[in-house]
């Protein structure tokens, strides 16, 4: 198979990458070589997708299966999409369940329509959500039911570039009082990143087609048990306190951030854990145990990986709280309900 990565040096382009080798398949990857390192083994083309001239790399050329990783803004991937028109190749686009108009708000059926977003918007015409709608549109506009749309849920696992299970890993390493956030038995729903790369290349190979919610099945892992994994994984001496929501927020802990993956009720994520994955269940997607999950991140990290020191993308923020906030919450935690004590 001739696979081409737009991408392809950054975790999930990277695993795509990687999992395509594995299975014996010629990659080349297209990407301007800011993100990281190319992989040993693969064709390099540099050049930025929103160049006309860097983009004449790709035409004419003929590939099986193209796997675009780095798609937000519709306008710029529109461009690339027609320059790969005659490719011959099957495109699977990369989205996030964030194109959806319910997620996080309302349960995320399979099949729902992206959000309102022309196919040639510019970077200023929306938010992430809204313009990862129009870059589906502008790839199924051209390869149409050659194209499969991976709306990704949440995604962990080792060379995570974005650094949540990293903060909560370095944190739980330190040792000592951990705050936890809100309810252990809190359902979770994440996706190791290496399944989900080779769920992109079984689409591309079978020619796949269709929107998928390409995440894990509801309730994968909770709130506790990922953490307990974080415990156990780095062998610290750390113990895990769980705050209430409401106390978290009358210190103004900001969600999803501050404490990596904790979405409170009535923040308008109460449906953040509740996409239906059963469509790329059939079509194959294997969700690893969390656990291994974890496991693979830390020995990632052991081995002298982290994530980069600012965020990758505009939309993601800096992850893991200060400790002397922390400290702060955990002593007003203990003076409010010391029947609530570690665990």
């Amino acid at each position: 198979m001739q696979l081409l990565v737009i991408g392809g040096t950054s975790f999930l382009g990277r695993a795509a990458v990687v999992e395509a080798l594995r299975r014996g398949w010629a990659v080349t990857t297209f990407n301007r070589g800011v993100s990281g390192p190319d992989i040993e083994g693969v064709e390099v083309l540099r050049g930025d997708r929103d160049d006309p001239s860097a983009l004449g790399q790709l035409e004419g050329r003929r590939f099986d299966v193209v796997v675009d990783t780095c798609g937000f803004v519709p306008r710029v991937v529109g461009r690339s999409v027609r320059a790969l028109a005659e490719s011959g190749a099957h495109y699977v686009f990369v989205s996030s369940i964030s194109a959806t108009t319910t997620w996080p708000g309302r349960p995320t059926p399979e099949g729902l329509d992206g959000q309102p977003c022309d196919s040639d918007a510019g970077p200023d015409d929306g938010d992430y959500g809204v313009l990862k709608a129009g870059c589906e549109r502008a790839v199924t506009e051209v390869f149409g039911e050659r194209a499969t749309v991976a709306r990704a849920g949440l995604i962990l696992g080792p060379h995570e570039n974005v650094g949540r299970l990293p903060a909560w890993l370095r944190r739980i390493a330190r040792g000592g009082e951990v705050l936890a956030p809100g309810d252990p038995a809190t359902p979770m729903q994440v996706v190791d990143v290496r399944d989900l790369a080779a769920f992109l290349l079984d689409c591309g190979e079978h020619g796949t087609g269709g929107a998928f919610n390409a995440t894990a099945p509801p309730g994968n892992t909770t709130m506790g048990d990922w953490l307990r994994d974080c415990v156990r994984v780095t062998g610290s001496d750390a113990r895990l306190t769980w705050v209430d929501d409401d106390l978290l927020l009358a210190h103004g802990v900001e969600p999803w951030t501050e404490l990596p993956l904790w979405m409170p009720p009535g923040q308008d994520g109460d449906h953040v854990w509740t996409a239906d994955a059963s469509w790329a269940a059939a079509a194959g997607l294997r969700p690893r145990p969390v656990s291994e999950t974890v496991a693979d991140t830390w020995a990632w990290m052991q081995s002298g990986g982290a994530p980069p020191d600012d965020p990758p993308h505009a939309h993601v923020g800096r992850h893991g709280i200060d400790p002397a906030k922390e400290a702060t919450i955990l002593a007003d935690w203990r003076g409010q309900a010391p029947s609530r004590g570690p665990a």
